[in-house]
């Protein structure tokens, strides 16, 4: 089953979700590790990723790819298709998602996701092992999250690796895997203390330009919103 932005893809058809396909045409731009190999590919319109769904972990390592099929629009890819088209709706800044396939095998379906890259964008790590921001940066970020949160989606991996900054300033949120719409407040506590550990965590593992008080401009600009 393949969903797709018509406005993007014009064909859709599985060889889209091949790197395959995109390196015979000299497309390919680049790639990333991280669970598995992203590749970073030239299509009809813009550049993107793409992705395909890896578990992690212990499990991960017995069972690579697989997941429990449950109805296609339960799957993985679907989900986060869906999400991410919701949140461009709500002018919140995530990929643009471009298409997305599950491919079923008896009880068990594989997942890729083929979304916007984001251009000339660091994320936070990156930019803070350079220097600090500016705390009209930090209010951009905390902005950029409440906007996330009154559309009322939970991001349940918010770290300073998923949150990106271009060089027009903008803020970007990414990998929204397993994240979903939520009813309720105190998720979104969560989702901010989350995000404060990370800070805490890479600060002592890549030595970032960040303090304590700049997390306090994050949450003035989360207050105020966009």
């Amino acid at each position: 089953m393949i969903w797709y932005d018509s406005t993007f893809i014009s064909a859709p058809d599985e060889q889209l979700f091949c790197s395959d396909y995109w390196q015979k045409q000299d497309k390919v731009l680049g790639s990333a590790q991280g669970r598995g190999t992203t590749w970073f590919v030239e299509t009809e319109h813009l550049p993107a990723a793409l992705r395909h769904y890896r578990r992690g972990g212990l499990f991960g390592k017995l069972v690579r790819d697989q997941y429990w099929f449950n109805g296609w629009h339960n799957t993985r890819s679907f989900r986060e298709f869906s999400l991410l088209s919701k949140l461009i709706e709500a002018d919140v800044n995530v990929p643009r998602p471009l298409a997305a396939m599950a491919v079923r095998s008896g009880l068990y379906y594989r997942a890729d996701l083929l979304s916007e890259k984001i251009a000339n964008a660091q994320d936070l790590v990156a930019i803070l092992q350079s220097g600090a921001l500016e705390k009209l940066a930090y209010h951009r970020i905390g902005a950029e999250i409440r906007a996330m949160h009154d559309v009322g989606v939970n991001h349940t991996d918010l770290n300073i690796h998923n949150l990106l900054i271009d060089d027009q300033n903008k803020v970007w949120i990414i990998d929204f895997d397993k994240c979903a719409e939520q009813p309720g407040e105190s998720w979104k506590q969560d989702n901010l203390s989350r995000l404060k550990r990370s800070f805490e965590k890479e600060l002592g593992r890549y030595q970032i330009h960040w303090q304590l008080e700049d997390f306090d401009e994050l949450l003035k600009g989360y207050e105020l919103g966009k």
